[in-house]
Parts: C-alpha cells; sequence; structure tokens
C-alpha cells in the first residue's frame, strides 16, 4: 500500500523536497491512521477555476485518499498584493468585495474534486490581520533584500529599473508565514511557485514550530494550444465553470500528444489504467479520438454530471461527425441590415471585425451551413444560422 500511494503522490510531479518526510507521515498513517496536512493556496484573484487549477486538486485529492488532511488556504489577505511571480510589473489591486465574492466561488468549484469531510477551507486574513505592526515587522526581520534579489523576476526587474513594491517583497513572507501558522507537513504548487514553497520551510524553521514542512511541485498545464500555459487571458483555458458542450469539445480538440500528458495530470484513472490506453494506441486496438472522447467524458462528469457528459457527447457528434446544427444556440437581433463582419462581433463569436474577415477569407464563416466568401456581405431582413469554425454557432434575426 505504501509503494503505491508512493507511486500515486510521485505522478506527474516536477520536483519533491525532503521525499522521505513524505514516505514517513504515510508509513505513520498505514501503520497508526494518523493523519497529516497538506497545504494549497490559491490567491481569488478571478472568479472562475481552469483546468489548469485543477491540476494541484487532483494531487491534493490523491493525498486526502491516503490518509491526508487538507488545508485548502484562500488568500483573501495576500490577493490584495497579488502575487509577484512572474510578473513584470506591480499588479493592480483587486478590491475586498471582488476577493470575497471570487473566494465564494473558488468554494463552490472546489468541493467537485475535494472530499468537503477531509477538507479544511482557511482564510490567511484570520491570522495576518492578527499579525499587527509589531508581528509583521518581526516577520520581515526574517529575510534580507539581498536573497529576496536573488529571486528571478525581481532580479530582472530590478536590472531593468522596473519598480518593485515593497508588498511584493512581503508576499512570499506572508505565504511562508501560512506555513507557520497552520504548522502544514506538506505544501503543493506550481513549479513557478518554488521561491515562496520553500519560504514556507525557511520560517517554519525561523518560528521554531518543530518542523519543515516537504514541498511538492507540479508542472504547469498547458493550454489547448499545447505551447502556452493554461490561462484566461491568452484565451487557451478550459473553465470548471464551462458548460457541458463547450468543456466536451474543448476537451477534444487538444492533439493526441497533449491528451496523454492531461490523462497524467487530470484523469483519476490509476497510471496502469493509463498505460493500458498507451499500449492499446500504439498497437493499433484502440483509436486515439475514441481514447480522448473517454477523457472528455470523465471530465465533463467530474464537474457536472456523468448524463450531461453524454449528452455533450451527442450534441459534439451531431455537429461535428453528420454536419448538424446544435440543438441550443443563442440568438441575436437587429434591426436593419448589418455587415456580416459586424454581426460576428456583437454575437461574440469573433473578437474583432478585422478578425471576422480574415475568418471569412480562410473560408471559416458559414452561413446556415453555406461558407461565406463576401467580406462585404450585408445581412437582409431574415433568418441566419452564422458558424465560426467547428464550434461556434449563433442564430441571428435581422428585422426589416
Amino acid at each position: 500500500m505504501l509503494e503505491e500511494a508512493l507511486r500515486e503522490i510521485r505522478r506527474g510531479t516536477a520536483e519533491i523536497i525532503d521525499e522521505q518526510r513524505i514516505e514517513a507521515l504515510l508509513k505513520a498513517h498505514f501503520e497508526t491512521g494518523k493523519q497529516y496536512t497538506v497545504k494549497a493556496g490559491f490567491d481569488p484573484t478571478a472568479p472562475d477555476l481552469h483546468l489548469g487549477h485543477t491540476v494541484l486538486l487532483q494531487k491534493l485529492a490523491t493525498f486526502q485518499k491516503y490518509g491526508a488532511r487538507i488545508q485548502f488556504l484562500i488568500g483573501d489577505f495576500t490577493a490584495q498584493i497579488g502575487d509577484p511571480t512572474g510578473k513584470s510589473a506591480t499588479r493592480k489591486t483587486l478590491s475586498v468585495i471582488q476577493i470575497q465574492e471570487n473566494a465564494k466561488s473558488y468554494k463552490e468549484q472546489v468541493f467537485k474534486i475535494l472530499d468537503a469531510e477531509k477538507t479544511d477551507v482557511v482564510f490567511n486574513s484570520d491570522w495576518i490581520n492578527a499579525l499587527g505592526a509589531s508581528g509583521m515587522l518581526s516577520l520581515t526581520t526574517t529575510f534580507n533584500v539581498a536573497r529576496m534579489l536573488e529571486r528571478d523576476d525581481f532580479d530582472k526587474r530590478y536590472k531593468s529599473g522596473t519598480s518593485i513594491s515593497i508588498s511584493e517583497f512581503i508576499y512570499p513572507l506572508l505565504q511562508g508565514y501560512d506555513s507557520v501558522h497552520l504548522e502544514s507537513d506538506i505544501e503543493i504548487g506550481g513549479t513557478d511557485q518554488k521561491f515562496n514553497l520553500l519560504m514556507g520551510r525557511h520560517l517554519q524553521r525561523a518560528y521554531e514550530i518543530g518542523k519543515e514542512q516537504s514541498v511538492l511541485m507540479m508542472p504547469i498545464l498547458e493550454g489547448l494550444d499545447g505551447v502556452q500555459k493554461m490561462s484566461k487571458s491568452l484565451n487557451n483555458y478550459i473553465g470548471v465553470a464551462d458548460v457541458p458542450n463547450d468543456m466536451f469539445g474543448k476537451v477534444l480538440s487538444i492533439s493526441d500528444e497533449l491528451m496523454w500528458r492531461y490523462y497524467e495530470l487530470l484523469s483519476s484513472k490509476s497510471l496502469a489504467q493509463i498505460e493500458a490506453l498507451k499500449c492499446g494506441v500504439s498497437d493499433g486496438l484502440l483509436h486515439p479520438k475514441k481514447v480522448k472522447e473517454e477523457l472528455s467524458l470523465e471530465i465533463v462528469a467530474r464537474f457536472h454530471s456523468r448524463e450531461e457528459a453524454e449528452n455533450a457527447k451527442i450534441e459534439f457528434d451531431k455537429v461535428h461527425s453528420f454536419s448538424q446544427i446544435p440543438t441550443e444556440i443563442e440568438v441575436f437581433s437587429f434591426d436593419g441590415e448589418i455587415w456580416i463582419a459586424k454581426a460576428l462581433v456583437e454575437c461574440k463569436i469573433s473578437p474583432s471585425t478585422s478578425q471576422a474577415r480574415r475568418d471569412i477569407k480562410q473560408g471559416a464563416v458559414k452561413i446556415n451551413q453555406e461558407k461565406v466568401s463576401d467580406e462585404q456581405l450585408q445581412l437582409q431582413s431574415g433568418e441566419y444560422v452564422l458558424q465560426v469554425g467547428k464550434r461556434k454557432f449563433v442564430k441571428v434575426k435581422v428585422n426589416s
């Protein structure tokens, strides 16, 4: 059992610091039933999570399977500063109301993966506010500026003369102090968080709490393009709150090569089951599309239901395999004739008229399932189904 647990915990990881301590914690659990704590922090800087965030959630769920109590930390205080990791400039400050609304959304989404009975949802404002001025001052004495400037993103900004606020220097100290207050046994995060994660070990030692947390780092999940990290700003993400049809189609759109990385980091299938699928594809016994459909069904079912996942597959096949129009599409109305490019923008299936014109030139735009070639086309009175690419459909009513 111990070896199985270690294999699943190592699965997909980029780096583990002090794995021996993790092994000791697992051994104690299997022998005596003793629980241990695993912390993961999320700053509620946006209302919705995407599958990139759930890489950590899946790992937390694995730890729960093997005896861990999860400390799901919502950084409502630190979100007011904004994590400087990977940033080339100081981030804009979020309002308290925005943070509270985002935090509420996070709580609703995470328990689609985590076991609520084995999870403590905590907010770091509870103990950071209690630190007070003297406590905050004491915290800043535990680390020096020279060490802080060794951090790659700070080093680049310092050398280029780009502003670095004092609050950004304090951010990693506050994240580390979270581990002091919670007395975490393990903390997990992305590879880009290494500096902040190690700060937790440093501060647990500095505050003499009697332990130093192990650190487990997960790789950053690539987005739909297979190149850049999954990000809303890059529009290559799959949102946890996406509707079933969109979620199913997006997962199915990833490359065959990227599919295996998604399986490793997102699927609840065991490593042995995934290896069997790989062998099936390699031997020609399984078609990659069928294996990808299985992954799509699993992910949609996780965040919605199995029935909705099956319906999403039926709808996808209807549109893509049989070239039919989706059952449910949004309807837009316009008074008087409208330029096709403007209609595509107004219906939110094209980001700009220039992009709409490019899509028309490339044959990606259809009206009533017929390709459009005239980029100056004016839509007259009537009803039309507009389509961009394979997944974007709207119905347009032009009133005379």
